[in-house]
């Protein structure tokens, strides 16, 4: 299990679970919840933030945030 934090622009991942903090509820309203595909499609320059798609919209997301997001990596 990888964090979404420690994938690469352009794979996919399914969001498998959450630690359990003050961001869990904040992440779950955007769209972040387990079993939902999430595709990384930029990452800033120096690193933070990333951009994301999941359900169907573009999310930014600090890396702290993804930090906190567990996932599993997709194979194509």
């Amino acid at each position: 299990m990888k964090r979404l934090s420690e994938i690469g622009v352009g794979k996919k991942a399914v969001i498998t679970s959450f630690e359990k903090d003050d961001l869990f509820i904040k992440l779950m309203e955007m769209g972040c919840v387990p079993g939902e595909v999430v595709r990384v499609e930029q990452i800033a320059p120096l690193g933070d933030p990333i951009s994301i798609t999941v359900a169907g919209y573009n999310l930014s997301l600090r890396l702290n945030e993804a930090d906190h997001i567990f996932v599993e990596e997709v194979q194509h």
